[in-house]
């Protein structure tokens, strides 16, 4: 027992090396502390050793093989993580259509409580009383401290409608909540009318092929130029940065509108070359704390280009590149791999969007977003 023991420490120790190595090949400047992995294998090493033989209690080997993962990867930023095998399932099912979801949107760094940041209008969650600032602390009954923002998130969605058991922390108050899920949405947009503007363009999910419908759908619809269009990414938290950038580019043409600085690398850049099919709409877009990843960069560059006032709440600052790794044990890895830079030079990354015009968080109304839209100047 000690002899099979001490070969699954080794591999803990042998495999948490080999994950070592991919960080440091992989991560984005800045974000990996110092020393360097390869100075710790001697004290990661002799840790290992002193569990073995030390601890008063057998370890489970593959607990702490995890454990170790998640505490490695889940620690270096807010988006990188270690995924187990069925996290890696939701993650690959994360952009179905048919995906149902309970309308909450989370932020947690690692070793804290996810706080709910955003709601989804007419969601489950709305319907069960969920409100913005709430601690979640249990998710079917498992502690969400050591998992990452990922792995949460991916946790609230199912491919069936069975409800999930959250655990709430308000004030100084604790419930328990069964909350349902539900299809959110039947489009990844909508446009809706609105009186003073050429109408609400909502985006809901920044995946492809939003911008195609845009296109085809939308744009025979708007009439002149003279109107605010208002471009709404409240709660918009997902998305990929292809679609961000075709979306940044139905308003404005520039040969660069920012770039992803990577480790070891030239700088990505990021352009549109295209003709912008709705350069003439004056534009006004609507953030909240929920606004995420690539839809902060797409208000960011129309924001410092001038072709937008921005209206709302702060963001956090999400907008980063992301690879992902698959182990033969069906886990993987979200790496951090490329940060986001303005034209200008200004990081997006972990500092966000000030608004031109900020909402105050007891006020986030879709009539005080209006007013405040209608009242502002181009």
């Amino acid at each position: 027992m000690r002899k099979k023991t001490a070969k699954l420490f080794l591999l803990t120790v042998l495999a948490v090396l080999s994950i070592l190595l991919i960080v440091e090949k992989t991560l984005a400047p800045g974000l990996l502390s110092k020393p360097s992995p390869y100075k710790n294998i001697q004290l990661l090493t002799r840790v290992v050793r002193l569990v073995q033989s030390e601890y008063i209690e057998e370890a489970n080997p593959a607990e702490t093989m995890e454990g170790a993962f998640k505490g490695l990867v889940n620690s270096l930023d807010v988006l990188s993580c270690y995924l187990n095998s069925e996290s890696v399932l939701r993650y690959r099912q994360r952009i179905d259509s048919d995906l149902k979801d309970t309308g909450i949107i989370l932020y947690k760094r690692y070793g804290s409580f996810p706080q709910v940041i955003g709601l989804i209008e007419n969601s489950p969650a709305v319907e069960q009383g969920i409100q913005l600032g709430d601690l979640i602390s249990g998710l079917d009954g498992r502690a969400p401290e050591m998992m990452s923002l990922t792995e949460v998130q991916l946790y609230l969605k199912s491919q069936d409608e069975k409800p999930i058991n959250l655990r709430i922390l308000r004030g100084q108050k604790t419930h328990e909540v069964d909350v349902k899920r539900k299809v959110l949405f039947g489009n990844h947009l909508s446009f809706i009318p609105a009186k003073g503007t050429s109408g609400i363009l909502r985006i809901h999910r920044l995946y492809t092929p939003v911008v195609k419908e845009i296109k085809e759908k939308i744009v025979p619809r708007l009439k002149s130029g003279k109107d605010k269009l208002v471009l709404d990414l409240r709660n918009c938290y997902e998305g990929d940065t292809q679609e961000a950038r075709e979306l940044i580019n139905l308003f404005l043409k520039a040969p660069e509108v920012g770039y992803f600085e990577k480790k070891g690398k030239p700088n990505e850049p990021l352009d549109c070359p295209d003709r912008a099919e709705l350069e003439i709409f004056p534009l006004v877009v609507w953030t909240n704390q929920a606004t995420m990843g690539p839809a902060e960069i797409v208000a960011g560059v129309l924001k410092e280009l001038k072709r937008a006032r921005v209206i709302g709440s702060p963001t956090l600052g999400l907008t980063a590149k992301q690879n992902f790794f698959l182990f033969e044990d069906g886990s993987g890895l979200l790496l951090t791999s490329g940060i986001f830079f303005l034209k200008s030079g200004k990081k997006l990354w972990q500092n966000g969007i000030k608004p031109d015009v900020l909402i105050k968080t007891e006020d986030q109304t879709d009539n005080a977003y209006l007013e405040k839209s209608l009242s502002s100047s181009s």
